[in-house]
């Protein structure tokens, strides 16, 4: 009894406890996954982006097997996001502006299935509200929307020289004249 007691005045005295953010998860690729990481990464509520792979059925695919064309898989990115910040339906309308949608396995000079544009929901009301964003953001688009958007099967992370690529590396070639010009306009139209 004095056990219980003890537990209960001090409890009555405790400081409340700090609950951590709620986190969840969207994987999604609209061409390299250096561009979409980059872009994502900018987005106030999104608390990690990670590069990788997912779509196709090859175990453990590395970046040079991706690069054939044959495992089915597509660069895509995970992101995980406190919705008490941001909203999946931001993050998918943020999508639609990040790459062309409409351009079959390509975006810009990146071409191949690897490329292409992708949605991996991971349950009913992802699935719902991709379809949803990809209804509305047909609107602004003259050419068709290609965007996949299947069951998310699982997310193989990307080799470490592929995360925060822009970052890490904002002198190279690729990051100078497609990533860093991508950015540029993302952040001009988030400040509108």
């Amino acid at each position: 009894m004095k056990v219980f007691t003890l537990f209960a005045l001090l409890s009555a005295f405790a400081l409340p406890m700090t609950t951590q953010a709620k986190t969840e998860s969207l994987v999604l690729g609209g061409g390299c996954f250096w561009c979409t990481e980059a872009a994502y990464e900018m987005l106030p509520g999104v608390k990690s982006v990670v590069s990788g792979y997912s779509g196709g059925k090859t175990s453990k695919p590395t970046y040079k097997e991706i690069g054939t064309g044959r495992t089915g898989h597509a660069e895509v990115i995970k992101i995980d996001y406190d919705p008490a910040e941001v909203s999946l339906d931001t993050l998918l309308d943020f999508f639609w502006d990040a790459h062309n949608p409409t351009t079959l396995n390509q975006q810009g000079a990146d071409i191949g299935t690897q490329y292409r544009s992708i949605i991996l929901y991971a349950d009913d009301a992802q699935k719902a509200a991709a379809i949803k964003s990809r209804d509305a953001a047909q609107e602004t688009f003259r050419d068709p929307i290609v965007t996949d958007i299947v069951a998310l099967e699982k997310f193989w992370e990307a080799e470490g020289y592929h995360q925060d690529y822009f970052a890490n590396n904002p002198n190279a070639g690729y990051c100078q004249y497609v990533i860093a010009p991508k950015i540029k306009k993302l952040k001009q139209q988030l400040e509108k």
